[in-house]
């Protein structure tokens, strides 16, 4: 399951900005309604995504936005939080 987890998470800021083919979409929909700890990180990066528009800016610069993965990743893939 991590290992589809992790291209699930790679696949976030596609899915969150609306820019993929719809199989691909489906497939991450999917795997959000199984997997609590990639509906977080879904629910994280759609508030990141909020809060920058509404600060006015278009797109996370790609140097935050691999930071934010990087954590993610650390976090609910490697280190997934116990219930």
């Amino acid at each position: 399951m991590a290992e589809d987890c992790t291209e699930i998470l790679e696949q976030l800021y596609i899915y969150v900005d609306n820019e993929m083919p719809d199989e691909a979409r489906q497939h991450v929909e999917t795997h959000l309604r199984a997997c609590v700890a990639c509906l977080e990180a879904f629910d994280f990066e759609a508030q990141v995504k909020t809060l920058i528009a509404r600060r006015g800016r278009e797109r996370c610069p790609d140097e935050v936005r691999e930071r934010l993965t990087a954590t993610v990743r650390t976090y609910l893939v490697d280190q997934p939080p116990t219930e």
